[in-house]
């Protein structure tokens, strides 16, 4: 290919006379687009030469043309010429291979707009509005890849020896799995306070299925990442965690979500009985004390028993984990009584979300919920309110467990 000398003066009136008649300097047909194109290329022409050393050429070695390709930058779209060598052993730094974004600006344009929920088909809209050229999805999913790096790290991060508070739950979605059939999925994630009432997602986890071992698993990765005790978790009833957290966190109180248990509660009481049978109810979890809760249980019992006993025997079943807040402040009570915090979370997450109908694989479901997690934890900047009063109160019931000073 011979290439023609880039021709300066003429590029100067070009685009002198481009910009009276109103053209923009960047975008589609932009007017610095040539000269940025050019001095890419001749970069690129020094890098070969730099590249083509003497013992390259002894070793026969030599120039074999060029591959043209279009990358995308903040200027617009650019035809770059990469040269080639006969050994294909060149690598260039300036325009790498494979590479079609070329300004960091764009491509952290790309991963915020992905951040918030947008498809790629929107961002590639966006993207066409401004700079006048399309980006394929296959180029956006690449731009976005970038942050599975960090996903990792973040994974692999140093946790705080004690967290006095944890709430754990689940989000579901579907994925496409290696046969290309689409299979449920859900993303676990634990959601803590720290010793300073800041929030912060010790770890996300995707799998099939939950489980004891599942959980064990979950709760190992937590200990070998530097987590020594856990004060209380809040769970809604996930099946096999009581037993795993046993093994790892011997001395954790388990706290079930007593909202859970009320809704799925409700959910069997005839409607004609709803009102009174909610009144009575509410005198077993807004007691004042255990002591109190547990004769209020009693009576809904004797009351009940005969027509919903699936429903009384699920509370009298579930009593040690549904009860293990009343031997707390109400302070306290109210912070862990319920899995409200993690559901809070993950309400801004399917906001994000909520666009995707099936993730194509799970490196995907899980690059999307760091992505809009990161975007999430901004606001985590003070902590929660009256925690200075709260965090005493900890320090008062887990004693030698939890130190504020």
């Amino acid at each position: 290919m011979i290439k023609k000398e880039f021709d300066f003066d003429q590029f100067r009136a070009d685009a002198l006379k481009a910009m009276y008649a109103g053209k923009p300097l960047t975008g589609k047909d932009g007017v610095l687009a040539p000269l940025i194109e050019n001095l890419l290329n001749a970069a690129l022409e020094g890098e070969m030469d730099s590249h083509l050393s003497t013992s390259e050429r002894e070793s026969g070695n030599r120039r074999n043309g060029h591959m043209c390709k279009q990358v995308q930058s903040s200027v617009g779209e650019l035809t770059i010429q990469t040269p080639r060598d006969r050994e294909s052993s060149f690598d260039p730094q300036i325009v790498q291979k494979r590479e079609r974004i070329l300004a960091d600006s764009l491509a952290d344009r790309i991963i915020g707009m992905y951040a918030i929920g947008n498809t790629t088909r929107d961002i590639s809209d966006a993207l066409y509005e401004q700079f006048g050229n399309r980006i394929s999805a296959e180029t956006i999913s690449a731009v976005t890849d970038r942050v599975l790096p960090e996903v990792q790290s973040w994974k692999n991060r140093t946790l705080d020896a004690v967290y006095p508070i944890v709430w754990l739950d689940a989000l579901h979605y579907k994925v496409m799995d290696d046969k290309q059939r689409p299979v449920s999925r859900a993303v676990y994630n634990v959601l803590a306070l720290d010793k300073n009432g800041h929030k912060d997602l010790l770890g996300m986890y995707v799998s099939q299925s939950e489980g004891a071992n599942f959980w064990l698993s979950v709760l190992t990765d937590l200990q070998s990442r530097g987590v020594h005790d856990i004060l209380i978790a809040c769970v809604d009833g996930l099946k096999g965690f009581p037993d795993a957290i046993e093994s790892v966190f011997p001395k954790t109180t388990v706290q079930l979500c007593v909202i859970h248990q009320i809704r799925n509660s409700m959910k069997y009481i005839a409607h004609k009985h709803y009102k009174e049978f909610m009144h009575d109810l509410k005198t077993v979890y807004q007691a004042v004390n255990r002591d109190a809760a547990e004769t209020a249980l009693l009576e809904l019992d004797n009351k009940w028993g005969e027509h919903y006993p699936i429903v009384i025997k699920s509370w009298t079943d579930n009593w040690p984990g549904l009860s293990a807040y009343f031997d707390f402040t109400p302070q306290i009570r109210r912070m862990i009584y319920t899995t409200n915090t993690v559901e809070g979370y993950h309400r801004q997450i399917r906001k994000v979300t909520k666009n995707k109908g099936i993730f194509p694989n799970d490196t995907a479901l899980e690059k999307l919920v760091y992505l809009a997690y990161t975007r999430i934890r901004r606001k985590w900047t003070m902590p929660v309110v009256n925690w200075g009063q709260t965090a005493q109160q900890l320090a008062i019931r887990f004693n030698d467990r939890f130190s504020i000073m």
